[in-house]
């Protein structure tokens, strides 16, 4: 496990004699996710490096906006947090992660999974005058950086970015990464993990994995989702320019740290805006 002298510091402070029971880590970034036991509790820790820049967005959300569900038990508490360490420790939340289940393709995980993700976005709104263009240079610097997108796709995509307009947004509290990797079941009940991504941003934003991944697979589980979360905010212009720049993000991500089978996936949604 790599964490840094300060953050085992600060854990041996605040869980005195705490045994590590699990290693949770991806391995694909530089952040260590550990179970730990202590006192016959358990909690996960979150140790991020110094190239990191999600811990402080998690605790942020932890902090000002997973109250309608930690409330519920539907989202972990947060027990300790120190941005300037970059280390987060929750109370550990139980569950079976819902990618690779049989729950994955069960509409009632998509139904709850939409109510839940309708209580983040009500929260509250605000308008960017900003959002769009700053999304737009966003997708231009990954296209500026090392990848393996064809050289006439890229010259595609550029073009379109630079032809765009740049209108104002309506920003509501997103998580960012909404998808079956990030919810557990336990009891019946879909549950939240893992706030890295999470930012103010477009609602619709949120609908983007589901919609190349499991949404493409099975239209039913949209419609359920739908229903639980009470309306479609995709608006269709903004919506294809956000699935551009889902593409290119994906593609230019994982290529940059070495997740081949997201990079295949990137590479066909590249392919899909194009054609459409």
């Amino acid at each position: 496990m790599a964490i840094t002298g300060r953050q085992r510091e600060l854990l041996d402070q605040w869980f005195p004699g705490a045994a590590v029971a699990r290693d949770h880590s991806w391995g694909l970034v530089g952040t260590t996710v550990l179970e730990l036991t202590h006192e016959g509790a358990r909690y996960i820790v979150k140790a991020a490096d110094d190239k990191d820049h999600h811990l402080a967005r998690e605790v942020h959300a932890h902090r000002e906006w997973l109250a309608p569900w930690a409330s519920l038990g539907r989202a972990p508490q947060l027990v300790h947090a120190d941005e300037d360490a970059k280390l987060l420790v929750t109370r550990y939340l139980p569950g079976t992660l819902v990618e690779g289940s049989a729950d994955e393709s069960r509409q009632e995980v998509y139904f709850q999974a939409g109510e839940l993700l309708a209580r983040l976005h009500a929260q509250f709104a605000v308008e960017d005058a900003h959002f769009e263009a700053k999304a737009n240079a966003k997708s231009l610097w990954w296209l500026n950086r090392p990848n393996r997108i064809a050289v006439e796709d890229a010259a595609r995509l550029r073009a379109m970015i630079e032809a765009w307009p740049v209108p104002a947004s309506v920003l509501v509290p997103t998580h960012g990464d909404w998808q079956p990797r990030n919810w557990l079941v336990h009891e019946g009940q879909v549950r939240v993990i893992d706030f890295g991504r999470s930012e103010l941003r477009p609602a619709f934003t949120d609908f983007a994995r589901l919609s190349v991944q499991q949404f493409r697979a099975d239209p039913l589980l949209e419609r359920s989702f739908l229903a639980g979360y009470g309306e479609d905010p995709r608006e269709s212009r903004a919506w294809q320019r956000n699935l551009v720049r889902e593409a290119i993000g994906t593609v230019s991500w994982a290529y940059q740290v070495g997740d081949t089978a997201f990079e295949e996936q990137g590479r066909r949604m590249i392919a899909d805006v194009l054609v459409a």
